[in-house]
């Protein structure tokens, strides 16, 4: 599949030029901090709180039309974020979210009007199967975006890394608290390897209508 971004107009943000280029030349990018440590402690926080609050649902295969819950696939849990009731934490979270969007809209037009995340934890023992982020029935994802939230002493024997499976090869991307993940959810296969301490995220996806 051809990739989505072709010709990139120059613009001054250097954190999203880096980020488009990365997109345009090899599908993907990895940023180490684009959340600061206060912001990840403060979203891990909501993350728990909510958890002990019993919000949290078994995650399932398909879009939400057809969910099918199959753990020898998928084990993670999750809880749908809505936008339009969140705290200051998520607000924050949002922001630069939606900043991000507006920009690779102005720049790239991409035409980005829509966007879904949820928090997800990873029990031990649980992990995702190599699969791609697109349903046959709706194809409107177009960026997927994980950003972790981990305490900050995460090993990587600890597992739960990301594997993005490429052309020539595989990257793989350890859940370090702060990282953010952003691929092209039409194109990169990836996974979640067996996680042996509890991993925390915000997974998500920007789309178009």
């Amino acid at each position: 599949m051809e990739s989505l971004f072709e010709s990139i107009p120059f613009s001054e943000n250097p954190l999203y030029e880096n980020i488009i280029t990365d997109l345009t030349s090899k599908q993907f990018s990895i940023i180490d901090n684009f959340f600061t440590s206060e912001e990840v402690l403060a979203l891990r926080q909501s993350l728990l709180d909510k958890y002990e609050e019993d919000a949290f649902k078994k995650s399932a295969i398909g879009n939400r039309t057809n969910e099918v819950i199959k753990k020898a696939i998928r084990g993670d849990i999750i809880l749908w974020i809505d936008e339009n009731n969140i705290n200051l934490s998520e607000q924050l979270f949002f922001n630069k979210i939606n900043d991000l969007k507006d920009y690779l809209n102005r720049t790239c037009f991409l035409g980005i009007n829509q966007k879904e995340f949820h928090y997800a934890i990873y029990p031990e023992g649980t992990f995702y199967k190599r699969h791609l982020d697109t349903f046959q029935n709706d194809d409107r994802r177009k960026l997927s975006f994980v950003c972790y939230l981990n305490e900050e002493n995460w090993k990587p024997e600890n597992g739960g890394e990301l594997v993005l499976y490429l052309e020539k090869g595989e990257e793989v991307v350890y859940p370090f608290p702060g990282k953010v993940v952003i691929f092209e959810s039409q194109i990169l296969e990836h996974e979640v390897k067996p996680v042996n301490t509890p991993r925390l995220s915000i997974t998500g996806w920007l789309k178009t209508r």
